[in-house]
């Protein structure tokens, strides 16, 4: 991977274990010559990611709608940043400029970007690993419920193990290296999973 996208919050509640592992994933990353790709913003942990990534000297790319920059928490000491008309377009261009993605602990924006990524993964419009950095257990209720719908027959085991998903950054970094993607083509001529 050439690139990484990084999917994080606007807010950073503080948590020391989630500040080390953001360290441990810039020191990883830049370490394989991997850029970031990120939303462009200087707060929260979006912040946090791309000063990390700076300050060890590796590339930091933003993408941020006009309207975010306007409220003027984009971040100007950028490697490049990309000013774009809304969030869809600013999410299509994270996704075209990285090689795979990490979803970090965030809020419903960082939850929505995830879900649409997965869902282009697993209908073929990408090849790009998609991991969850699962901190502190964030994401271990998500993933519950991820399990209950193949469990309750609303999702097939398969697309739920496109998920990549480490508490560490360099076994998430490891697993997304050697992804290779499985899909299940049945979905599309049938819709009933019983």
């Amino acid at each position: 991977m050439k690139a990484i996208c990084i999917f994080c919050g606007a807010n950073y509640n503080g948590d020391p274990v989630l500040k080390q592992t953001i360290d441990q994933l810039a020191e990883v990353m830049v370490s394989r010559n991997i850029s970031l790709v990120y939303g462009g913003g200087k707060v929260g942990v979006m912040g946090l990611i791309a000063d990390a990534v700076l300050s060890r000297g590796g590339k930091a790319i933003g993408v941020i709608p006009q309207f975010l920059m306007d409220k003027e928490v984009g971040h100007t000491g950028l490697t490049e940043l990309h000013i774009v008309e809304n969030m869809h377009q600013r999410k299509q261009m994270m996704n075209d400029l990285s090689d795979g993605v990490i979803t970090l602990p965030g809020g419903l924006g960082t939850l929505e970007e995830f879900f649409e990524v997965l869902t282009w993964l697993q209908l073929g419009l990408h090849n790009h690993p998609v991991g969850l950095l699962n901190v502190n257990g964030f994401y271990d209720l998500l993933l519950q419920q991820l399990d209950v719908m193949v469990e309750q027959r609303f999702m097939k085991k398969v697309n739920r193990d496109l998920i990549i998903t480490s508490a560490d950054a360099i076994e998430l970094v490891n697993l997304m290296d050697s992804f290779k993607p499985v899909r299940e083509e049945v979905w599309f001529k049938d819709k009933n999973l019983i």
